[in-house]
């Protein structure tokens, strides 16, 4: 299940897997979900991830 982060009104999405932030749940449960089954990254899911600075 990933994790919920709130920060100023926003709420955001990590993978409890590899740790990437994402403004959208799915995303975030596309990127876990991958992880746990391939134990690698997605470019295609990785792309839609935020810069943890911007958040």
């Amino acid at each position: 299940m990933v994790n919920i982060i709130k920060k100023n009104k926003s709420v955001y999405y990590q993978c409890e897997e590899c740790r990437l932030i994402y403004k959208d749940k799915g995303w975030a449960d596309k990127c876990e979900k991958w992880c746990r089954e391939n134990r690698s990254c997605n470019l295609n899911i990785v792309k839609h991830s935020i810069n943890k600075n911007t958040k």
